[in-house]
């Protein structure tokens, strides 16, 4: 799998999301090898957006159409400064439920000082998440280069996830949490995609 982020400052949000309803109505079906996408924007006007394509060169191939180049010029018209666009194909999807309908959708980001460490602890971890965290849906790991990383989260609901926040985690997941924050390269950060749009193809 390959997934595209995208992110950075909007002046309308509003727009953002009816030029993405157009494109799933009149790009999407031409758009080979797109397997869905999510959109938020958070609320300092920060919009965060990850594609999903089969491949890289599936994704090309869309960027390449001239018909999603006049797309992107008027998306392009909505940052108030350059967006930031990242590319992976290292990608782990997780679903406990049906991400689609989640109701808050938290994107994380951060960087790792071993993330081959960090890959195997999260490999290893064997918490039964559904059943400890229903309000969890899904989630979708990528890696970038330089050890950064982007994690989505996708909630029933605002008010679960914090609940859900706030349960004793298991002994052994408590380990692994602790060694992977003494793995963290500065400060985590968080994107709250409180009104989130989620298509599948």
């Amino acid at each position: 799998m390959f997934v595209q982020v995208i992110q950075g400052p909007v002046s309308d949000g509003d727009a953002v999301f009816a030029l993405m309803d157009d494109w799933v109505r009149d790009l999407s079906p031409g758009a080979t090898g797109w397997l869905g996408s999510t959109t938020g924007v958070t609320d300092d006007g920060t919009l965060v957006a990850l594609a999903r394509f089969e491949s890289e060169e599936a994704a090309q191939a869309n960027s390449d159409r001239p018909e999603q180049g006049a797309w992107w010029e008027r998306m392009a018209a909505l940052f108030t400064s350059d967006p930031e666009f990242r590319n992976s194909t290292s990608v782990e999807v997780e679903t406990h439920g049906d991400p689609d309908t989640a109701g808050f959708v938290q994107v994380m980001q951060g960087r790792t000082s071993d993330p081959e460490r960090t890959r195997k602890l999260m490999a290893d971890d064997s918490t039964d998440w559904e059943a400890f965290r229903p309000d969890i849906l899904g989630t979708v790991s990528i890696e970038h280069p330089d050890g950064e990383w982007t994690m989505a989260i996708y909630f029933t609901s605002e008010a679960e996830a914090r609940a859900g926040e706030q349960k004793q985690p298991p002994a052994e997941m408590q380990e692994i949490m602790d060694e992977l924050d003494s793995l963290a390269v500065g400060e985590t950060r968080y994107h709250d995609l409180r009104d989130p749009r989620m298509v599948t193809a």
